[in-house]
């Protein structure tokens, strides 16, 4: 099954979820139901539970995180990710969106439908993009002066005007690319079956790498001449080559592990069930993190000291000290957030 359809029935038993909620909630107080935006609920991550989807980029010298998430949700936030405003989508999309990253003081996002949308004004404000495919496009990165997004059956695209216009890159595969990175003057992508495809020349073709694993691959990043990817029953694969050759690395959860990224010395990785892990070791060993939320988180991203993680129902939780302790925040959305960026 391709994941543009485990997307479709994630999202339908989510929509289920909501309904059941709303129902019971009215059921008191003589039939009066509210339902509440500001809902920090914990319960099973998945919401779109199969769109791997990566969050690596570059950071915003604005200092602004900025989420995205089902139904065209974009959230963002100038305080450290203490709190939350939905942004405006002019022109933009309802259909849901999977990837962000930030690059040339530009935000683009990704999404269902080829959908592209992109914000040059702090993520304030966003617009569709002209998008070459209409298949699903699950990550997005920046390098070089070039955006690289990947996705359904293996499609790569890419664009060099800030994410104006976009082409079709040279894919290697007709598999599924969940996410990808970039460093080192080397785009890496990972995708279903533990697919691991890399770039020299810019973006403009691929090539495949052997893998350790066959299982799915659902985000990468890269720091401290390391690449990290993570994936399906708690896999970590790193490489110290450039992404020519990969190891598994020993990991403490058997849990879906859906983003992954970098700050102050340490890589921090996500998924579900709430369940947070990282490594103070490149990468190497990765312990368990007391977790504030049992609901999916699916992605995270690093900024002004500080870890933003995102998740199921709008699920926001933030660390400032190196992951050593999380707290929720308020989040203005019921959404699903899929993916987030400073």
């Amino acid at each position: 099954m391709g994941n543009q359809m485990k997307h479709i029935l994630i999202i339908l038993s989510l929509f289920l979820f909501s309904f059941t909620v709303i129902s019971c909630s009215s059921s008191s107080d003589g039939g009066s139901s509210t339902t509440s935006d500001n809902t920090t609920t914990s319960d099973d991550n998945t919401t779109t539970t199969d769109n791997d989807t990566t969050t690596t980029s570059s950071s915003s010298s604005s200092g602004v995180f900025v989420a995205v998430g089902l139904s065209g949700n974009i959230l963002r936030s100038t305080d450290n990710g203490s709190s939350w405003d939905n942004a405006t989508i002019d022109n933009s999309t309802t259909n849901h969106l999977i990837g962000v990253t930030f690059g040339n003081n530009t935000f683009v996002g990704v999404g269902f439908n080829g959908n592209i949308v992109r914000s040059t004004d702090n993520g304030s404000s966003w617009d569709n993009a002209t998008s070459p495919t209409a298949g699903g496009i699950w990550g997005v990165t920046f390098g070089n002066n070039t955006f690289v997004a990947s996705g359904q059956d293996g499609n790569i695209v890419r664009s060099t005007n800030n994410g104006s216009s976009w082409d079709n890159a040279t894919s290697p595969t007709a598999i599924e690319l969940n996410a990808v990175t970039f460093e080192n003057n080397l785009f890496v992508g990972v995708g279903a079956s533990g697919n691991i495809v890399r770039s020299t020349d810019n973006g403009s073709s691929f090539d495949n790498v052997t893998s350790p694993t066959a299982n799915d691959l659902n985000a990468v990043t890269f720091e401290n001449n390391l690449f990290v990817g993570v994936g399906a029953s708690g896999n970590i694969v790193r490489s110290t080559d450039n992404g020519s050759s990969w190891d598994n690395a020993t990991s403490p959860t058997a849990n879906d592990l859906w983003g992954v990224t970098f700050g102050n010395n340490t890589f921090m990785a996500v998924g579900s069930s709430g369940n947070i892990v990282r490594s103070t070791d490149n990468g190497s060993t990765w312990d368990n993190v007391t977790s504030p939320t049992s609901n999916t988180l699916r992605g995270v991203t690093f900024g002004n000291n500080t870890f933003v993680v995102v998740g199921y129902t709008g699920n926001i939780v933030r660390s400032t000290d190196n992951g050593s302790s999380w707290d929720n925040v308020t989040s203005p959305t019921s959404n699903t957030l899929m993916g987030v960026t400073f």
